[in-house]
């Protein structure tokens, strides 16, 4: 069932009540389960080790996390995992380095900002941070149209990264030369050649690679263990026994000589730091690249607009523009946002909406959309529609909400990384203990060595990767198609869909009826019928009625007004004009009206309604005076739209307010599996609940307010983006062209987004099953092979690099 989407001015994380974690600081549901209670007080907690850590000492947890916060006066993103509340008064001072991010940013983030993890959207905060359960740095959760994505944290990372190349090369070439008969030590005794060694390592490890430990350490202090626990136990364990290896070499037992030298291991540490770094680099370029559609879709909108104010014109930036200005729109101008013509007519490409090429004519009174483009004549508008609550923004918003959104296959991922991490520890444990009992000498090198690979090469980045790569590149792919997913889990049930179902009015038509027939009866003519029934129906919001009074005004007939105007139940309306009784609707209901010679126009109805068309009966003074054909055209594109959903496997149905006979000859002429007539809301929300219950997987097809029950009833609601605001909020889909080929679009999307999340997940999970039994070294009794804490480290990068290679494809991917 799909969900509804919060408007980006909106902050959803208020509706739902949340305590801080008295022992890590983290931000916890109200209702979480982990609990307890002391001095009459009940606190929350993220975890099961929080909750734990709380009932061994209350008093001591609680009175530590008061003097934390009276020492910092603010929260340091870099010292403590603090989490805080929405509503809290967000820190004043910057972050000591906690996170690469801020380190980096030389202009000051919105301090007021919600913060979210894309890999964990549970995870909100104000301000900026890193993840407290996968260390990953947060992002804004609401876009900004000024926001330059993750530039500041990319540099950062990058910096980080190349001064950790240009010390890791000249160290490797030291450590490792005599390998390829470079002996460097030959020219220095073996304590410069430690000091040396030790001089290059420690920036690699503590500045380049501080965020890496930083993130560890915390992972521990909250025991939400995660790829960074692996990496700092991993690299400082070979620093710590290196540093120990120059300072006091006497400690070290001989079981641990190579060649009667203690081993240093600072070029593993130094080149598993840079390794990573590397990593994170592509993560993030990565992550930036799958920002493009946002991008794009936020450069549609101009930077400045031209305001009209008592003293003349002048330029302002978008952000200044408020709600009931005035606004010129010269030709050749984007429409800055949302609003109402005022005055002077022009053609408006709103292409980036519809996806319609043609122009469309804009008139005082007529509504223009920010982003469009104004093509001929000047129009001075007023504000309607700014900021977040402009269209454009709102699409903007719901990409961004589905890219960080997680698909409920992400679940089982979450489960194997909550037990995978300690598992990778005790192999680790084991690996050290086995080569140390039983290997071959020097024992407790081999050991030393083994437990190292085993926890480099173990590290989940690309489990973790796996499936928020896929949907946000998937997502980013599906909103340049103008199809726009409101959020992962629409993505994987859109795979499951065998059925789906379809309106006929806006949705297989162009939903702008045209009055093709009209047959008078009596002594009444065309033109005084049309006169009369103009004259009611434009009253009346219908699109049958607004069909007859554009065609009134076509023939250049009269305009005159109607009084005492009322809307029949059952499908009528009725007005006086000119003291004639004007009654407008169905057979049946002119029937129950007491209208005489109704079945004239029976008769004569039939011909109309097996080519398609809805006839509408028209009575005067209670005699039948005319039937009026009204055919809504078939869009171009949906006889090709149908046959790609059939190629795709799915049944087809057509629900429609319809008579029969009209259904009848709109589902024959687009092979249609199977339709309803005579629908009313209520029976197309009873349908799709019917199909549920015998088991189909249902796709709901709409765009109007009639449609937004059975949208929201169906398994995946997909509303035309040319439709009514209230279909879109009912949908997970929103197809902004208004064009059933978007539902084919959204069919094939799903299934090779998720068709590429399984491929990634295997990846990363074949990699971890074959890396640890190696670098635990299962083939040395074979091979004689043991594998390097490097060649561990440049292996999980490999892992990661391959899923964000994987998922990036989806890019390219061809939908219709």
């Amino acid at each position: 069932m799909a969900h509804t989407h919060h408007h980006p001015d909106s902050l959803p994380v208020a509706d739902t009540p949340t305590q801080i974690d008295p022992v890590c600081g983290m931000t916890v549901p109200a209702d979480n389960p982990r609990s307890a209670e002391f001095d009459g007080k009940n606190y929350m907690f993220c975890s099961d080790g929080c909750l734990t850590k709380f009932k061994s000492d209350p008093a001591g947890v609680l009175a530590k996390r008061a003097q934390k916060e009276a020492d910092k006066g603010t929260s340091c993103c870099g010292g403590g995992a603090a989490v805080h509340q929405i509503g809290e008064q967000p820190p004043a001072s910057s972050c000591c380095g906690g996170h690469s991010s801020s380190s980096a940013n030389d202009t000051p983030a919105d301090p007021t900002a919600i913060y979210t993890c894309p890999m964990h959207p549970e995870i909100e905060q104000v301000g900026p941070g890193d993840c407290p359960i996968c260390g990953m740095d947060l992002e804004p959760k609401f876009v900004d149209m000024a926001d330059h994505g993750d530039d500041d944290q990319y540099a950062d990372m990058k910096r980080r990264f190349w001064v950790g190349v240009a010390l890791s090369v000249p160290l490797l070439v030291i450590a490792m030369g005599p390998m390829v008969g470079l002996r460097v030590a030959d020219w220095m005794n073996n304590s410069v050649f430690g000091w040396l060694q030790l001089a290059l390592a420690t920036p690699v490890v503590f500045w380049c690679g501080w965020p890496l430990l930083v993130r560890g350490a915390k992972s521990f202090r909250s025991w939400n263990l995660n790829m960074f626990s692996l990496i700092a136990v991993g690299t400082l364990a070979a620093y710590l026994f290196s540093l120990v290896v120059v300072l006091l070499p006497g400690v070290i037992p001989e079981a641990f000589y190579e060649n009667g030298v203690a081993p240093l291991y600072f070029e593993a540490a130094a080149v598993i730091i840079t390794l990573v770094l590397l990593g994170q680099v592509l993560e993030l370029r990565a992550r930036q690249q799958t920002g493009g559609a946002i991008r794009e879709l936020m450069q549609l909108a101009p930077e400045t607009a031209t305001r009209i104010s008592d003293e003349g014109e002048e330029e302002v930036s978008l952000d200044a523009v408020h709600k009931g200005d005035r606004l010129r729109v010269r030709p050749g101008e984007k429409v800055p946002v949302d609003g109402k013509v005022l005055s002077g007519s022009s053609s408006v490409d709103e292409s980036m909406l519809t996806g319609e090429p043609i122009p469309v004519q804009k008139v005082e009174g007529d509504e223009v959309t920010g982003g469009t483009l104004n093509q001929t004549g000047a129009l001075v508008m007023e504000a309607i529609g700014v900021g977040g609550d402009t269209v454009l923004n709102r699409i903007v918003q719901m990409v961004a909400d589905a890219q960080r959104s997680r698909a409920p296959i992400q679940k089982l991922v979450d489960v194997v990384a909550r037990y995978f991490v300690p598992a990778v520890i005790v192999c680790s444990i084991a690996a050290f203990i086995g080569w140390a009992v039983f290997g071959p000498e020097p024992q407790l090198a081999h050991a030393f060595v083994a437990a190292v690979a085993v926890l480099i090469i173990a590290c989940p980045c690309a489990l973790g990767l796996a499936t928020p790569m896929s949907v946000m590149v998937g997502v980013g792919r599906g909103a340049k198609e103008g199809v726009l997913i409101k959020n992962a889990e629409v993505l994987e049930v859109m795979e499951k869909v065998d059925t789906i179902v379809v309106d006929k009015t806006g949705t297989l038509t162009q939903g702008r009826p045209e009055v093709t027939a009209v047959e008078t009866f009596g002594d009444w003519n065309e033109s005084d019928v049309l006169t009369l029934a103009a004259a009611v129906e434009a009253q009346s919001e219908h699109p049958l009625a607004q069909a007859v009074v554009r065609r009134a005004k076509a023939d250049g007939l009269q305009t005159v007004e109607a009084t005492d105007f009322d809307s029949i139940t059952g499908g009528g309306v009725r007005a006086r004009v000119y003291d004639h009784d004007v009654l407008i609707g169905k057979a049946d209901m002119l029937d129950e009206q007491g209208v005489a010679n109704v079945d004239d126009g029976r008769s004569k109805a039939g011909s109309h309604q097996s080519e398609g068309a809805t006839v509408v009966f028209v009575s005067i003074d209670n005699q039948l005076a005319a039937i009026m054909a009204i055919t809504d055209p078939i869009k171009e594109s949906t006889p090709a739209a149908l046959k790609t959903l059939h190629e795709l496997g799915l049944k087809v149905i057509m629900l429609t307010g319809d008579a029969e006979p009209t259904a009848r000859a709109v589902a024959g002429k687009l092979g249609i599996d199977e339709f309803h007539a005579g629908v009313s809301p209520e029976a197309k929300h009873d349908f799709v609940r019917k199909l549920k219950n015998n088991g189909k997987t249902v796709a709901m097809c709409g765009d109007g307010i009639n449609d937004a029950p059975a949208l929201a009833e169906s398994n995946v609601g997909i509303a035309m983006g040319t439709g009514t605001g209230v279909a879109i909020e009912s949908a997970g889909v929103t197809l902004v062209g208004g064009d059933l080929r978007g539902v084919a679009a959204a069919g094939n999307l799903s299934r090779k987004t998720m068709s590429n999340i399984r491929q990634n997940l295997f990846f990363a999970f074949i990699y971890n099953a074959l890396g640890v039994p190696v670098a635990a070294g299962l083939l040395y009794p074979i091979f004689g092979v043991l594998l390097s804490p490097m060649i561990a480290a440049a292996a999980m990068s490999l892992s990661s690099v391959s899923v964000i290679a994987n998922a990036l494809r989806l890019r390219a991917a061809k939908l219709t």
